[in-house]
């Protein structure tokens, strides 16, 4: 068990997968323990023998928490994310926590990871108690929304911020 990033960005190590690891690292104060880049798997998300991808459902199951990014194609989640996500029944993450995380070129479609992302993991069984987080990619790395975003993250999510870490 531990942090999991899920991307489903079809750009290996992509601003996207980036940014899902500032993400779990900022929440948790450590580099996350499972590293899922979608793009990695090329044809065989595609194959529904796949012990590859079998392995990726499992370890995402198996996770404590989930941060899963996207960037924002047509307004929402790519058909990547879409495709592994459909490996996981109905219900199957009992309960995981999860934050979803979308990345885009402009603030009209900011609501895209609330409105799209967000539902997909709630069918999928994930709890998602925080808002969605939507960064834009030119400053997913320097803007304040991460920093104003974290505080009340961190709290729906039952983790430490960094001064009670120092303590």
């Amino acid at each position: 068990m531990g942090v999991t990033v899920l991307v489903g960005n079809p750009k290996p190590h992509s601003r996207t997968w980036q940014a899902a690891h500032l993400v779990a690292r900022e929440l948790t104060g450590r580099p996350a323990d499972v590293d899922l880049d979608l793009a990695s798997f090329g044809p065989a998300l595609l194959d529904w023998g796949s012990e590859a991808v079998a392995d990726a459902v499992a370890r995402v199951q198996d996770s404590s928490l989930l941060v899963v990014a996207s960037p924002t194609y047509k307004a929402t989640y790519t058909g990547l994310l879409k495709l592994f996500c459909d490996r996981i029944g109905g219900g199957a993450l009992g309960g995981l926590p999860a934050v979803p995380l979308m990345l885009g070129g402009h603030w009209k479609h900011a609501l895209a990871a609330e409105v799209h992302l967000k539902p997909l993991l709630a069918e999928l069984g994930a709890a998602t108690p925080t808002a969605a987080l939507y960064l834009l990619d030119s400053e997913w790395d320097s803007g304040d929304t991460l920093a104003a975003w974290l505080p009340t993250a961190r709290r729906a999510l039952g983790l430490a911020g960094p001064a009670q870490d120092a303590s």
